[in-house]
């Protein structure tokens, strides 16, 4: 569909178009800070960028470093008690202090995000055709048959099986790959110039990645559009970024070509996110390589370079002033925020080069044959079968999802299985009905030595203190309403914790998952995604 087909009604003049030799996104001196109980967040700290046609800039760091509210800050779509200042250009226009009626003609056509929570992105209460139908005509002159049309094609492009079915289905019957690949075909439905990718394939299986990437890049090639990819995955950075910009504590610590970051990197942070990649040769023996420490507080960060207390070659001057962003080699591109750029590129950009090898873990069960350890769960022949309806008032069967179908599967003492496989092949179902502690429609559950089909309902509350778990969308599974205190508390309670021993465990927990104690009286919409994450890693144990 040509770009002519948009709407022109009521659109302001002054709406941004390509201009020649000007960048599609320009943003200069960016900070947002936030009030807290605690004070004022600085969540972004003077971050500078630009975007050409047809280029992505991948923007990488650990959770809760500032990649997230940068991209939402661009958008315009922070809330209302940000402080946001500096500059944000789409195609020279200035986008900061724009209305929010001006900036709705904006989203979603020059420029369109993809969130990194899709289940909290959708609407429930509409099916994924309606509200992809809804993006398409609000800003293009179409018809609702050319439209729905239209949304068949997105759903096809981005791998969704059977679209012109499932584009009647409604978010919740979405897997998680499969939400956020309409999130994706959303986001490219009007052709923007600017695409925004918080976290794009997140929830999606290698195979539907590749189909993800590869459908960004022809997107790419086919509108010119620039795209910012903000991803904890540096094997989609190295696969489709041109530039990359790492960040930490609120600020681009180092940034340049993608063969420069990744082969010549100069800042110890940007080492040693390179080195805590798994490999697929390392040996499961071999411990993982991790940087030591957490993330500091954006509450009053102390003077000196921000990374100091993590770094393993700091020096007493590391902790007078924050390093600049400077330029560190011969390539004008290539820049970071570091006083011991020199020193890294004497010793070389490898791990091993920097930071001390951890030791090897010691296995607690190693040494126990597989059948002497004490089963935790043994799943026989479980199948679990969903009717396929048509109808809203008259409802007819039409057909059946096999999500489960004939899986055998056994967990023993000290043992980590994994189970992976596509997006919507019957992963969560079949742990959803092992969590159900009840008898499955097919086959036989048996948790700690007890069969789910003749548990009454006392021994099932009471084996429910035993079990765990970590939903795939943080966001879902966290209360809004509630603090994170009061989150991780609720399960300490009814898991039969003393009262006086409550916070002192809700402290540990957070320490134990990498997040600050004192943020405990923060909701879950103060963190970013992975923060999230660890909030409901922290809430499991007991």
């Amino acid at each position: 569909m040509s770009r002519e087909d948009r709407k022109t009604r009521g659109v302001p003049s002054d709406i941004p178009t390509p201009k020649l030799g000007i960048p599609v996104l320009e943003v200069s001196d960016l900070n947002v800070t936030f009030p807290s109980e605690d004070g004022l967040v600085h969540a972004v700290r003077g971050v500078n960028l630009t975007v050409d046609r047809g280029e992505v800039l991948g923007i990488v760091g650990e959770s809760g470093s500032g990649k997230s509210v940068t991209s939402t800050a661009v958008m315009g779509l922070l809330e209302e008690s940000a402080r946001v200042t500096g500059s944000v250009k789409l195609h020279g226009e200035e986008l900061l202090g724009r209305s929010d009626g001006w900036m709705s003609h904006v989203r979603g056509n020059q420029m369109a995000m993809v969130f990194q929570d899709p289940l909290s992105a959708l609407t429930p209460v509409y099916t994924i055709g309606d509200q992809l139908v809804e993006a398409l005509q609000v800003h293009r002159n179409i018809s609702s048959k050319a439209a729905w049309q239209r949304a068949v094609e997105l759903l096809d492009l981005v791998g969704i099986p059977n679209p012109g079915v499932r584009v009647k289905a409604f978010p919740h019957e979405f897997s998680g790959g499969m939400r956020q690949r309409a999130m994706i075909a959303m986001a490219m439905a009007n052709e923007p110039d600017l695409i925004i990718a918080d976290e794009p394939t997140t929830a999606l299986d290698v195979t539907i990645q590749a189909q993800i990437l590869d459908v960004l890049r022809t997107a790419q090639k086919e509108t010119g559009a620039g795209v910012i990819m903000i991803t904890h995955d540096l094997g989609v950075v190295a696969g489709l970024a041109d530039r990359v910009a790492v960040m930490y504590a609120g600020r681009i610590i180092e940034q340049g070509e993608v063969d420069d970051i990744f082969y010549n990197s100069k800042m110890p942070y940007t080492i040693g996110l390179l080195g805590s990649l798994p490999r697929p040769d390392q040996s499961r023996n071999e411990p993982l390589a991790p940087v030591e420490g957490n993330p500091p507080s954006l509450l009053n960060l102390p003077p000196g370079c921000p990374f100091e207390p993590r770094c393993p070659i700091s020096v007493p001057e590391c902790r007078e002033v924050e390093p600049p962003l400077e330029r560190v080699d011969e390539i004008p591109s290539h820049a970071a925020a570091c006083i011991r750029s020199e020193y890294v590129a004497e010793k070389g950009s490898h791990y091993s080069a920097i930071y001390p090898m951890p030791e090897v873990p010691q296995r607690v069960f190693g040494d126990v044959p597989w059948e002497e350890r004490e089963p935790i769960l043994q799943v026989e022949n479980l199948k679990k079968y969903f009717p396929l309806t048509k109808g809203a008032v008259f409802k007819r069967r039409v057909g059946t999802v096999h999500a489960v179908d004939d899986i055998s599967l056994e967990v023993r003492t000290g043992e980590t299985l994994g189970l992976v496989g596509e997006s919507g092949c019957g992963k969560s179902t079949t742990l959803l009905e092992v969590l159900d502690l009840r008898a499955p429609q097919d086959g036989r559950i048996v948790v700690l030595g007890r069969d789910t089909g003749q548990l009454s309902r006392k021994e099932r509350k009471d084996i429910r203190g035993d079990l765990q778990v970590v939903f795939q969308d943080p966001m879902a599974s966290l209360d809004p309403r509630m603090p994170v205190y009061d989150i991780i508390a609720e399960p300490l309670k009814y898991g039969g914790w003393p009262k006086k021993d409550i916070k002192n465990r809700i402290k540990e927990l957070m320490a134990l998952v990498g997040l600050e104690p004192s943020h405990a009286n923060r909701y879950p919409r103060h963190f970013s995604g992975g923060q999230r994450q660890r909030i409901g890693i922290g809430s499991s144990p007991l």
